[in-house]
């Protein structure tokens, strides 16, 4: 099966040739991808869960200050027995049954991950909604030159840009954008793609993708 190929646009974004991608990330069929949706809702609910921090905590009964005395005799006051002031029913007590710490983590095999994140990626190419845009940035980091270079490919619409991590001056050029949301090429993953319209790679950082995702198959083989 052929490559993918996608689009590259300049600095004023007009198109600039193409890239051909590896098929196995960007090329699979729609069908599959239906077939596999909730695989991508498992990886993405787990990645949610995993960012929780689970530190939300109550005091038990145990817990609040005071209520060592028993308010009133066991018998013949005519009220209901009480042992304590602190018990979850009295005003300043204790929290029956509240949280506590715990960790909302979820074992997710490496292979989910990655599966899922091929799946979506080939989603977006099917789509027409992954591209590579060279943003037009040297040695001064620019704004105004990475909106004019995005502008006509996402129109204005939420987009994941995708830099290696040698693109400094291009993270701080994107990073104010409203509308973008910046990460390298080593931590992008199904969330941050499922949640952006479009996705827009660098030259750069679409080449440190691409290596770093083909090459451990190539020493496998």
């Amino acid at each position: 099966m052929a490559n993918v190929t996608l689009n590259v646009t300049d600095a004023q974004g007009k198109a600039n040739g193409t890239v051909e991608a590896p098929v196995e990330l960007f090329g699979i069929e729609n069908e599959e991808i239906q077939a596999h949706i909730p695989l991508v809702h498992q990886v993405v609910v787990a990645q949610l869960a995993a960012a929780r921090q689970g530190t939300h905590s109550t005091k038990t009964r145990g817990n609040v200050s005071g209520g060592g005395k028993k308010p009133w005799k066991q018998k013949g006051t005519g009220r209901a027995r009480q042992g304590s002031i602190r018990a979850p029913q009295w005003m300043h007590g204790g929290v029956a049954h509240g949280p506590v710490p715990r960790a909302y983590d979820q074992r997710t095999p490496k292979k989910m991950k990655a599966a899922a994140l091929r799946y979506v990626l080939s989603d977006r190419a099917n789509a027409d909604r992954i591209a590579i845009v060279d943003l037009g940035i040297k040695d001064v980091p620019s704004t105004k030159a990475a909106v004019a270079a995005l502008m006509p490919v996402t129109e204005n619409r939420f987009a994941t840009v995708v830099l290696s991590r040698d693109n400094v001056n291009e993270w701080l050029s994107v990073r104010n954008i409203p509308t973008v949301h910046v990460i390298f090429a080593d931590q992008l993953n199904t969330y941050d793609v499922v949640t952006a319209q479009y996705v827009v790679f660098t030259k750069e950082g679409f080449d440190a993708f691409v290596a770093a995702k083909t090459e451990p198959v190539a020493k496998e083989s």
